[in-house]
């Protein structure tokens, strides 16, 4: 099974980052225009936490809040869940899952290497299982 590192390789290493002193207003403006469900939080180029849609709707939305009077530090998740480049796709599903994450920063030697998402998994497990679908139909008809 493929590796953080090579799931990187095909997706790419692009990561957004906000500032923890940013308006949410600003987070959910880049996460709309970049189609993604979540930011790495950095102070001095060093993650110190997630924002995510998750966390709008459970923290600002739920709580009759505006997302232009509060800042990211508000409400981001501070427990960095994060995950290695040598880690295997199935170990980072059962750190999502143990978790409840959507999204897990990849870091190498405390510097950020990437971001994957629950999504990114879940399709290279399906292109995992569809090549291995494929070995075996060779296999039994070859």
């Amino acid at each position: 099974m493929k590796t953080v590192e090579q799931l990187l390789e095909e997706k790419g290493s692009e990561v957004y980052t906000i500032g923890p002193g940013a308006s949410v207003f600003d987070a959910l403006g880049i996460m709309a225009d970049k189609n993604i469900g979540a930011l790495l939080v950095t102070e001095a180029g060093k993650p110190v936490g997630v924002i995510s849609e998750r966390d709008y709707a459970r923290k600002v939305i739920l709580k009759g809040h505006t997302s232009k009077e509060l800042k990211v530090v508000d409400i981001m998740s501070t427990e960095i869940v994060s995950a290695r480049l040598d880690q295997t796709v199935e170990e980072c599903m059962a750190i999502m899952t143990e978790k409840r994450q959507r999204h897990l920063p990849v870091l190498d030697e405390g510097n950020v290497a990437g971001m994957i998402s629950i999504g990114d998994l879940v399709k290279a497990i399906i292109s995992h299982q569809q090549f291995v679908i494929e070995q075996m139909e060779s296999y039994i008809n070859g």
